[in-house]
């Protein structure tokens, strides 16, 4: 165990991983090999980053997560408790050539509690990833989505608070006041 970072005694933490500066490991976590976590991060009790996963830097990660190989997470990303990554889109127990499909969190991203991430898709910037919510398509840079299957109801901003529409492309933040253009392009998931 490095002094560099906190690592609770009840935690397995391999030899092959590397853990950034500051970071947080607490109560049942499992960190496998080659996996790489960044500085400042918070892995809350019974986390499980399989091997060759990437975290990034400031992420938190809450109680109960599994970030399963083929998921990659950005800076700055939040994972709410008990959240759910998929990493195979046919999964069976007697399949042996099983494959998996990758899954990129962007940075500053929220995902809910309990909410699922089906496997092959990307969760934009700073988007929101509402608590329940079944995720079956790509979500927008600041996109906003909620529900089974998970629809885009919005946006947010940087801060986190919902966006207002100003016209067309523009939104605006009523709590920090930042405008935001939204690309066309981004109106709608895959």
């Amino acid at each position: 165990m490095s002094s560099e970072y906190f690592c609770h005694p009840t935690a397995e933490v391999s030899s092959n991983s590397k853990v950034g500066k500051a970071t947080k490991i607490w109560n049942n976590v499992q960190i496998r090999e080659n996996a790489i976590i960044g500085s400042n991060c918070i892995l809350s009790k019974d986390v499980y980053i399989d091997e060759g996963v990437h975290i990034g830097d400031h992420c938190k990660i809450q109680n109960g997560v599994s970030v399963y190989k083929g998921v990659t997470i950005h800076n700055k990303v939040f994972l709410g408790p008990h959240m759910v990554f998929t990493n195979d889109l046919f999964p069976r127990a007697t399949n042996e050539n099983w494959k998996i499909t990758e899954t990129v969190v962007k940075e500053g991203a929220s995902i809910g509690a309990n909410a699922t991430i089906v496997c092959g898709n990307e969760i934009g910037m700073y988007a929101m990833v509402a608590a329940g919510s079944v995720v079956t398509k790509d979500v927008p840079d600041f996109g906003l989505v909620a529900g089974n299957p998970a629809k885009l109801i919005g946006y947010v901003c940087q801060c986190g608070t919902k966006l207002l529409n100003i016209n067309g492309c523009l939104f605006t933040c009523p709590s920090c006041k930042k405008d935001i253009t939204i690309e066309k392009n981004q109106e709608g998931t895959k």
